[in-house]
């Protein structure tokens, strides 16, 4: 898609803004015999182009462009490239439906840029008292003291509701960041997401799109720290205090002496959690994914199964969210994201995109003039440049380490937001053998 174009569809996009209140979740219409799927509404946002208001599956084959997989039972999905913004693919883009724990990459794209990573923190039980029943935990204990880095682990890899509200509670409070999300899920144009909780956990009210999980994914990849975390497959987390031996049966406890600790000696025992993304680890049925590096999945009664993953292959950096597949097959989230990631990868630059990620309100506001693109060529085409790979060895053996380049990550030219291609996500070529 040129950049007029764009230009034009982005615009288009923000004259409309005060017409793109999507239906709510209880306009779901109720669909006809008494095993079949719910559908979609009637009517759905047209924010990204008017083709992704549509319900139903959007896409333009070109010459030579395979036809979509055929097992995809996802209410909606959608295959964007994470650099152009190009939409290649949908499926009920705009439904608004529960986003389980993939709603945490808002909680971390809105919160990480607040803390320092070796900031400590004690746990006072009331900032535990908010986890719901049944919550997704990684293992927080109150009275004990966690740094900013722990936190953010067991939100990314164990999707802890206990480190959320933590680190919600750092931030003032549930509310403060509830509204902190729903304002920077507005300021990125994800006007399909209402925030009622920052974890994701079931409740009335709260929504968000397979489009708007995009968005706020694409938002936070151009965080360092968000790539690390989401790309991290294993770590180790901070659990009880170590405790002095105790004396042998018949022994005299000695008089207490204050040691002094040796250099280098843990304060507090460690155990290994893992990421829950399992085209990242893998699990029984699934193989890792060749060339994924994050993002986030989600599983509640309410919501289903749900999952946002990018991959990078071949210098192309491709975006996939699926929401609440009905498939009986095992690993139903992750099998048909990697079906799409395969079919986006093959189809890139033989479809017409249906449609835009939009930038965020601000970027019109901001854009130069004149601008000077980064990594640009002739004819106002992006030259590829390499991806930084990932180097350094984490438990089990992926690398998670991340070489970053200089510059913006992101451009603002005649209103478009274009995302540098010099994105340093991780290869993840080191994987753990299969047992």
């Amino acid at each position: 898609m040129s950049a007029l174009k764009k230009t034009a569809l982005t615009v288009t996009a923000a004259a409309l803004l005060p017409l793109l209140t999507a239906a709510p979740a209880s306009a779901i219409r109720k669909a006809e015999g008494p095993d079949s799927e719910p559908r979609p509404p009637a009517k759905m946002s047209t924010v990204g182009g008017a083709r992704l208001g549509k319900a139903g599956t959007q896409v333009d084959l070109g010459k030579g462009a395979p036809v979509l997989p055929k097992k995809l039972s996802g209410r909606s999905w959608i295959v964007a490239d994470a650099e152009t913004g190009d939409v290649l693919a949908s499926h009920n883009a705009h439904w608004r439906l529960a986003p389980a724990s993939t709603l945490k990459m808002l909680f971390a794209d809105t919160l990480l840029p607040k803390f320092p990573k070796n900031q400590s923190h004690k746990v006072k039980p009331v900032e535990l008292e908010p986890v719901g029943e049944g919550s997704s935990l990684v293992g927080v204990k109150e009275n004990l003291s966690y740094t900013v880095h722990d936190l953010w682990l067991g939100v990314f890899l164990r999707s802890g509701n206990d480190a959320v509200h933590v680190l919600a509670a750092m931030n003032d409070g549930v509310p403060k960041t509830v509204k902190d999300m729903q304002a920077h899920a507005d300021e990125l144009q994800a006007l399909d997401t209402h925030v009622v909780s920052p974890d994701g956990y079931d409740e009335p009210g709260q929504v968000s799109s397979a489009y708007d999980l995009t968005l706020i994914a694409r938002s936070g990849l151009q965080k360092k720290d968000f790539r690390e975390y989401a790309a991290t497959a294993t770590a180790k987390f901070p659990g009880e205090p170590i405790k002095p031996p105790k004396p042998e049966e018949g022994e005299k406890p000695k008089k207490a002496v204050k040691p002094k600790p040796e250099k280098g000696l843990p304060k507090r025992e460690f155990f290994e959690i893992q990421n829950t993304n399992r085209l990242l680890t893998g699990a029984p049925g699934i193989a890792p994914y060749k060339g994924i590096a994050g993002v986030k999945n989600g599983n509640t009664t309410h919501a289903g199964a749900t999952f946002t993953g990018v991959a990078e292959r071949n210098g192309k950096v491709l975006l996939v969210t699926v929401m609440n597949p009905s498939s009986h097959e095992g690993q139903a989230v992750y099998q048909e994201t990697s079906r799409l990631l395969d079919w986006g990868f093959a189809a890139a630059g033989k479809v017409k995109p249906v449609g835009v990620l939009v930038p965020p309100k601000s970027a019109a506001t901001k854009a130069s003039p004149n601008p000077t693109s980064v990594g640009v060529g002739t004819g106002g085409k992006t030259r590829p440049t390499p991806l930084a790979a990932a180097n350094s060895g984490g438990t089990g053996g992926i690398g998670t380490a991340l070489a970053v380049t200089g510059g913006a990550l992101i451009l603002l030219a005649g209103g478009v937001y274009v995302v540098n291609r010099r994105w340093p996500l991780p290869d993840l070529v080191r994987r753990r053998p299969r047992e």
